[in-house]
C-alpha cells in the first residue's frame, strides 16, 4: 500500500457520509452515490420479472452513450433485444435501447421528467418509462422526435397510469402489472 492509499484510507474512515448516500473506497478512490431505497428496488425487480428474458436483456447497471451530447446516464433499467448488440462495450449506444426506465426519487424529479426525457428522445430510444413513487404514477413515453414545436427533442406520445393500473408496453409485447408498486413511505 502506498502513502496515498494510506491517506485515502484515513480520509475514508473519517468521512461523514450524509444519510441516504452510499460511500465506497475502490482501489484508492472514494466513490459516492445515492443508494436506492426498498420501494425503488422492488419496483425495478417487478418490472424485470415481467419482461420475458427469452427475447429481452434487462440491464440494471448499464451506461448509455449518445452521439448528440456529452452524457453517459445510467437508467435504473435498460431493455434491449437479445442479439441487438454485437461487441461488448462500457457504453451501450442509445439507439440499441428499446426501453429505458427511471424510478423517480426526491432528488431526481427534474432530471427524470425533463432532462432525461429530452436526452432519451434525442437519442432515439423508442420508449421511456418514468415510474414515480412520489405521485404513484407511471408515465410511458413513446414515439421519440428530434424536432418538436418547442425545438427540443421530446416524445410525441404520453400515457399516464396510476399505480395498480396496467401499463401496456407494446414495443416489448407486455402489459406491466403495477399492483405491487408502492409509493415512498
Amino acid at each position: 500500500m502506498t502513502a496515498i492509499d494510506d491517506r485515502m484510507t484515513g480520509i475514508f474512515e473519517n468521512l461523514e457520509v450524509p444519510e441516504g448516500v452510499k460511500a465506497e473506497l475502490i482501489r484508492g478512490e472514494i466513490v459516492m452515490m445515492a443508494g436506492p431505497d426498498l420501494a425503488h428496488n422492488l419496483i425495478v425487480e417487478s418490472i424485470v420479472d415481467q419482461i420475458p428474458r427469452a427475447r429481452w436483456n434487462r440491464l440494471q447497471t448499464q451506461d448509455l452513450g449518445f452521439t448528440h451530447e456529452a452524457s453517459e446516464p445510467q437508467p435504473d433499467l435498460v431493455v434491449i433485444e437479445r442479439g441487438s448488440v454485437e461487441a461488448p462495450a462500457q457504453l451501450l449506444p442509445a439507439p440499441a435501447v428499446t426501453l429505458a426506465v427511471e424510478v423517480v426519487s426526491k432528488t431526481s424529479v427534474h432530471r427524470d421528467y425533463h432532462v432525461k426525457r429530452e436526452m432519451y428522445a434525442g437519442g432515439a430510444i423508442p420508449a421511456y418509462l418514468i415510474v414515480d413513487p412520489i405521485k404513484g404514477v407511471c408515465v410511458l413515453l413513446t414515439e421519440p422526435s428530434r424536432t418538436t414545436a418547442s425545438g427540443l427533442p421530446d416524445y410525441l406520445s404520453e400515457r399516464t397510469s396510476k399505480f395498480g393500473e396496467p401499463v401496456p408496453v407494446d414495443l416489448l409485447g407486455v402489459t406491466l402489472d403495477t399492483t405491487e408498486f408502492r409509493t415512498y413511505g
